[in-house]
């Protein structure tokens, strides 16, 4: 209770709610109402609400409190008090999020009017459906700017689920004109390869209501769909054989390149074969298969892929050492996805792999130091091929007085950080990352998010210090960026079984932001994210006698098992950073199979992973351990020299760990 009631400061005390009682008083009574009060919200029991409800009046959290109470019973509450609680609590996230909810009410309702007179007071504006609402409404208006279908069309294609908004605003669209019907069949194309069979029926009822009941027949069995049509004559019966053979792909790539070769190409449009092709080669890359390259090879158009397919076929052509095909790749990649600094570093290497002019050698190298930095794995492998190395970054100007202060007075940011110490860290997260980046347009200027990183570091709640720094773009906070929690303890068991401690708290970083209580949805718990299977196999191995499941939430115990393991899993592949941490995330047989095959530059070999969590885990925790080794031995530092090469175990070596979990 003391640890709760150090977070709100004194300046905030009194501001946090303008009918609050006393801060402290309301702290006494109403924290184990507020968690009663969230687990009745989880379990949409209303009438629980409602009953405690009064009991949370005057507590720091009581937005949260109401909000659950009338968020649950929207559909039903009238205007008048829908109004009263955004006039109550004016200013807030919960505010903001009811509005949110409200909206998309009324946008399901076509209650346009409403809509209307209440989309301008929307602070965050970060929901696509909402968007894809307020963009119809313009339409209907006659005020849309011009850019509303491409907008309508980007946030529709963004989405996974078939949400009313964006598919509704599709669809109008579509009916106006202003949406053609191979952008519809474009987004069936990617509802099916998505395995999002509600999502494809949405989009094919829009082009072809006659034949969404197809979807289902061709997601439930697409050989037995095509094997019942001898031709697809006509546009709508190609795109749906199109939307078969990419459901085919995923199951079976090689079925569905022979039923391509030796059937469907010659009945489908050129930009048909292309798409199909693309999904075929995608799931060949994601098998590390040499047909991947193959099948890419098909596609005549690289311009008719997605930016995700052409990222698949980048990678295939790095695994196969095709420079010119990575750089014809990501050349014919969107804007977006060509900054990405994957694509820009790759890019540059594919240009200087070729035989590249002075100009093209100017431009790469131009490219490689618009990315350059500290800041992530492509940015320091920029750095290296510019000739750096990793070292700590200058440090900004110290946060003066009144910046800390501003920050700590800030009541969204204490109630955030009570919501998390609470237990309530859904919700605390959610109302920090709105303090930060929506409450007002563009976000907390550099020195507000530093001081706002600061607060959470002050007060141990290392993933909101972590995050928040992270957003920075002109200065880097390092030591905000990269805290070194439990530092003896940690060194010391790092140290004592030959570890660097610098990829121990890489990982760590990764893995839980240093959150004690850290549970992921698979059942790994505490700092290092421990599955209770292995550490009981890690624990008898390492001879850790007594041990019992319940003993991982103890930090200690974590660190002990957690290290131990990644020391066993990094013996059982021969010291290779990538493969340990990919063992760690992913589980060791994967990358045991990953790493056949020739033997890869480690980054190439890392964006190859077919798991995207994975890949982004390995990067992430090699690029963490660059700049924690940089930061605990105040040397420049090299993650290349860390990532080496992969390739298949040496057959003479000996199994360190064969029954590794």
């Amino acid at each position: 209770m003391q640890l709760l009631r150090a977070i709100l400061t004194p300046l905030v005390a009194a501001a946090v709610l303008a009918t609050a009682a006393p801060l402290v008083q309301a702290q006494n009574r109403g924290d184990d109402t507020l968690l009663e009060m969230h687990q009745a919200f989880r379990k949409g029991d209303r009438k629980k609400l409602e009953q405690l409800l009064p009991a949370a009046r005057g507590h720091a959290l009581e937005p949260w409190a109401a909000y659950w109470e009338l968020k649950l019973r929207l559909g039903e509450a009238s205007p008048a008090e829908i109004q009263a609680f955004l006039k109550r609590y004016a200013g807030t996230y919960q505010e903001d999020r009811l509005r949110n909810d409200w909206l998309l009410l009324l946008g399901q309702r076509r209650d346009w009017s409403q809509f209307a007179e209440q989309h301008p007071s929307y602070r965050m504006s970060d929901d696509k459906e909402v968007r894809c609402y307020a963009l119809l409404i313009d339409t209907l208006k006659g005020t849309a700017p011009a850019t509303a279908a491409d907008e309508v069309r980007r946030n529709w294609y963004a989405q996974r689920d078939s949400d009313d908004g964006c598919t509704h605003a599709a669809g109008e669209l579509y009916s106006y004109k202003q949406l053609t019907a191979h952008d519809v069949w474009r987004k069936a194309r990617l509802a099916v390869e998505a395995n999002r069979m509600r999502s494809a029926r949405a989009a094919v009822e829009i082009v072809s209501p006659e034949s969404s009941a197809q979807v289902k027949e061709l997601m439930d069995s697409p050989t037995k769909y095509l094997q019942a049509r001898a031709t697809a004559r006509g546009k709508v019966r190609q795109e749906l054989v199109t939307l078969a053979l990419i459901k085919l792909a995923q199951g079976d790539a090689d079925n569905a390149a022979t039923q391509l070769d030796n059937k469907w190409g010659v009945h489908l449009s050129p930009e048909e074969r292309n798409w199909v092709w693309g999904v075929i080669g995608k799931q060949a890359a994601q098998r590390l298969s040499s047909d991947a390259v193959t099948y890419f090879g098909n596609v005549t158009k690289d311009s008719d892929l997605t930016d995700d397919l052409l990222g698949w076929k980048a990678r295939a052509a790095l695994r196969a050492g095709q420079w010119k095909v990575v750089r014809k790749a990501v050349e014919a990649m969107g804007d977006d996805a060509r900054r990405d600094s994957t694509w820009v570093y790759w890019h540059a290497k594919a240009v200087l792999n070729g035989k590249p002019s002075d100009a093209e050698r100017a431009e790469a190298r131009q490219a490689l130091e618009s990315i350059a930095s500290p800041r992530g794995f492509y940015e320091q492998l920029a750095l290296e091929e510019l000739g750096q190395r990793v070292v700590v970054p200058p440090a900004p100007a110290p946060l003066t007085a009144e910046e800390k202060a501003a920050a700590r007075a800030n009541p969204a940011l204490n109630r955030a950080l009570y919501a998390i110490l609470l237990g309530i860290r859904g919700e605390g997260v959610r109302e920090w990352n709105y303090a930060t980046n929506l409450h007002t347009p563009g976000g907390m200027s550099e020195r507000e998010l530093l001081a706002a990183a600061d607060f959470a570091c002050q007060r141990e709640v290392w993933d909101r210090c972590i995050n928040t720094s992270e957003r920075t773009k002109t200065v880097i906070d390092v030591n905000q960026r990269f805290p070194m929690p439990f530092r003896n303890t940690v060194v010391e068991r790092a140290q004592g079984i030959g570890l660097d401690p610098a990829y121990v708290y890489g990982l760590i970083r990764q893995e839980s932001r240093f959150i004690m209580d850290a549970r992921s949805h698979v059942g790994a718990s505490g700092l290092m994210q421990v599955m209770p299977a292995t550490a009981r196999w890690t624990a008898k191995k390492i001879g850790l006698t007594g041990f019992t499941p319940d003993q991982i939430s103890d930090r200690d115990t974590n660190i002990t098992i957690g290290t131990a393991y990644l020391k066993l899993a990094l013996d059982d592949f021969a010291g290779s950073m990538p493969l340990a941490a990919a063992a760690y995330n992913a589980g060791p047989g994967r990358p045991r199979n990953w790493r056949n095959g020739p033997v890869l530059d480690a980054a190439i070999w890392a964006e190859n992973v077919p798991f995207a969590e994975t890949r982004d885990y390995v990067k992430k925790v090699l690029a963490n351990t660059t700049n924690y080794a940089a930061l605990l031995t105040g040397q420049p530092q090299s993650l290349r020299s860390r990532l080496g090469t992969v390739g298949p175990r040496d057959a003479a070596s000996p199994v360190a760990n064969a029954d590794l979990p």
